[in-house]
């Protein structure tokens, strides 16, 4: 056992509780000289010396834990108590005994007591700095955002020579410089979305959403990215060759960054020349979606990790990003009641799916009976004209 310091063994000599616990063992030890033998007083020695835990150091507590039982065994020999018996002497022992179990026990649920106090200290200071360095990365974002705004619109005015005449040269360089500073804005927007939905909780504007109609707008939207970067994007209704109605009751806006989030991730993440697949089923009482690529795999030990706030794994799949994307789409699908899963495909690729609870919803007059190849050949057109022009 390890003693506190003999500066707290001085305070507690000088604090008022030391000496009254000391005047207490006086008259409890004059009551047991003053008593017949047969009555025992010393097991009233208990309460001075859980009153000693508690107030005086570990050193003085045990200090008076013996004097309590040098005590409790010396008035055996008192003068007025006769002849020594037997039962006089076992009832003293088991007396000290419990004088010792109590002090132990004491002594333990104080050790415990001022561990659980550390951890609470503990705990609170991290909360602290936590809550700290989230209020600076908040004030930081919304910060970054203003500038960056305005830097892209300038961009955008040169590159419709609103300053003047650009040559062909320097618009490559525009587009470049567009392109990176509408990823920082994204990013930015991203940490304050993170934010702002832990803290205020996530708002959820909610109707009836028909995920068919929203992946087929993302997609389209996401043209530019695909095609810049060869990629081929295909939509299926999984075994049905007919375009479906996949209705939830959901947000369209953050529903729509979510197909946002895992194309972008899957396209950025596919080799040249291969395609992104996202297959769109209705299993049950559920609306299914799967974004499947065939780009580099998800690592076993990074798989538990993928959705957590700020994880960058070793792959290069996740390496490259800010650790945020996959973390808001994990958020956003959960506040939908939704799950959120990704897998390996075999041979080589990656699986990144969510489903939604199904709204049971009457399907307009006008059913489009439109095959699922009418967006992959539009997207074709439009993939072969970007590759023409490129060329």
């Amino acid at each position: 056992m390890s003693f506190m310091p003999n500066q707290s063994s001085a305070q507690s000599w000088r604090s008022l509780s030391f000496w009254m616990i000391l005047g207490s063992f006086g008259l409890l030890f004059g009551l047991e000289i003053a008593t017949p033998p047969d009555y025992i007083i010393s097991y009233l020695y208990v309460s001075p010396i859980l009153l000693a835990n508690a107030r005086l150091s570990r050193t003085v507590a045990f200090q008076f834990i013996f004097t309590a039982i040098i005590l409790t065994l010396s008035s055996i020999w008192m003068p007025n108590k006769g002849t020594i018996q037997t039962a006089m002497v076992v009832n003293r022992l088991i007396t000290v005994l419990a004088l010792i179990v109590t002090g132990v026990l004491s002594d333990r649920h104080r050790q415990t007591q001022q561990i659980l106090v550390g951890q609470q200290t503990k705990l609170q200071a991290q909360e602290k700095i936590m809550n700290m360095r989230e209020d600076f990365a908040s004030t930081l974002a919304h910060d970054l955002k203003t500038p960056l705004l305005g830097a892209i619109e300038t961009l955008k005015a040169f590159d419709r020579e609103q300053f003047g005449i650009i040559q062909s040269k320097q618009k490559p360089v525009l587009a470049t410089m567009i392109r990176s500073h509408q990823n920082s804005l994204h990013l930015v927007e991203t940490l304050l979305d993170v934010y702002r939905n832990e803290t205020e909780g996530l708002q959820l504007q909610l109707a009836p959403i028909n995920l068919a109609v929203l992946a087929e707008d993302v997609a389209t939207s996401l043209l530019t990215l695909s095609t810049s970067r060869r990629v081929y994007l295909n939509l299926n209704y999984g075994d049905s060759d007919f375009r479906k109605f996949l209705w939830v009751n959901g947000d369209a806006f953050q529903l729509r960054r979510v197909f946002t989030n895992l194309l972008t991730n899957a396209i950025n993440h596919s080799p040249r020349g291969t395609k992104v697949e996202v297959v769109l089923e209705t299993q049950s009482s559920y609306q299914v979606v799967q974004v499947i690529d065939i780009g580099a795999g998800i690592k076993p030990d990074e798989k538990p990790h993928l959705f957590e706030r700020f994880y960058q794994g070793q792959s290069d799949r996740l390496a490259s990003g800010s650790g945020l994307g996959l973390y808001l789409t994990r958020q956003l699908i959960e506040a939908h009641d939704g799950t959120i899963w990704a897998e390996n495909r075999l041979p080589h690729g990656a699986i990144f799916g969510f489903r939604l609870p199904a709204l049971p919803y009457s399907s307009p007059p006008n059913i489009s009976t439109e095959p699922r190849d009418a967006f992959k050949s539009n997207h074709q057109n439009d993939f072969k004209q970007s590759k023409n022009t490129s060329s």
